[in-house]
């Protein structure tokens, strides 16, 4: 029997909301696997690949001396100086601000350079007990391969280095819980020899990366940076395994200067100072290259 036209066009009707519902539960079905996958973290590099791609240029900078706490207390970190015991170290007047930089156009590798491109330090005049210890000192990165080890002394130390950003332009969070601990005891290094080497320096931090590419001749050894733990100062176990083993040798540079003073404020990242005011600073010409080394035959883990 003929269900006639009315009937016809509601069977009709229920088939294509049928269609529909089918189009829409496969849909549904298949869309857990389309939703976008969240952000990856970025993964910690290994120590070696970090610390044997971390050049720094120093900059110096006109006098401030921050509201500090009366005192800091510093420890050392590296294997080879832990033995040493716990100072306390006053922070005088600003008088450089270290940032990072490639030498002769080879960029850290992908894994490496968005955490160093965040290493920013401001270094403070300190002072303490000289501690006149020696140290076999080795070159890490790859294009000082060639000079071969040396002996050196650290007498007294000089500066505190500790970490900070530029123009408020804070790293990732990843990023951040690594380089917010660097902090660095510069000490005076003896005896002083001239390196004798060239580099041209390209700026790899966003804030700076507008400035040209320069050349960098590098002469005499000064300080030897070694890492140390403020106030005793909790340190998340994977961060302290890379951070213990930056120790930079600071070298006098003559390099041009910039086109045109270049006018930053700076924030302290270490929790212990963030809550420290913004500073300004203008930096005109570089005075120092910061260059990575291993002391005593300590090679960072691959």
């Amino acid at each position: 029997m003929d269900p006639g036209p009315r009937r016809r066009q509601y069977l009709r009707s229920i088939s294509r909301a049928a269609a529909v519902l089918m189009i829409l539960a496969s849909s549904m079905v298949a869309a857990p696997s389309a939703v976008a996958a969240p952000p990856q973290v970025q993964a910690l590099p290994s120590p070696l690949r970090f610390v044997s791609n971390l050049d720094l240029e120093c900059f110096k900078t006109q006098p401030f001396t921050p509201p500090l706490p009366t005192t800091i207390v510093t420890r050392h970190l590296n294997p080879a100086l832990a033995h040493l015991p716990a100072e306390l170290t006053p922070l005088g007047p600003r008088e450089q601000l270290c940032v990072p930089v490639a030498k002769n156009n080879v960029i850290p590798p992908d894994d490496v350079i968005e955490f160093i491109r965040f290493v920013d330090l401001s270094c403070y005049r300190t002072t303490g007990q000289a501690v006149n210890f020696p140290l076999v000192i080795t070159h890490l990165n790859p294009q000082l391969g060639h000079i071969p080890p040396k002996n050196v002394r650290i007498t007294v130390p000089v500066q505190l280095c500790v970490p900070v950003v530029k123009n408020g332009v804070f790293p990732p969070l990843e990023v951040r819980r690594l380089v917010s601990f660097i902090d660095l005891k510069c000490y005076v290094e003896l005896p002083t020899t001239s390196l004798h080497v060239a580099f041209i320096l390209s700026h790899l931090n966003r804030v700076l990366a507008h400035l040209p590419r320069h050349q960098a001749d590098v002469t005499f050894n000064r300080q030897l940076c070694v890492p140390v733990q403020k106030n005793n100062q909790p340190i998340p176990a994977d961060v302290i395994n890379i951070i213990r083993w930056i120790d930079l040798e600071k070298y006098d540079i003559a390099t041009p200067p910039l086109p045109a003073p270049v006018t930053l404020t700076l924030n302290h990242l270490n929790p212990l100072l963030a809550n420290l005011p913004t500073e300004t600073v203008t930096i005109t010409a570089a005075t120092h290259l910061l260059l990575p080394v291993a002391k005593n035959h300590l090679i960072p883990p691959v």
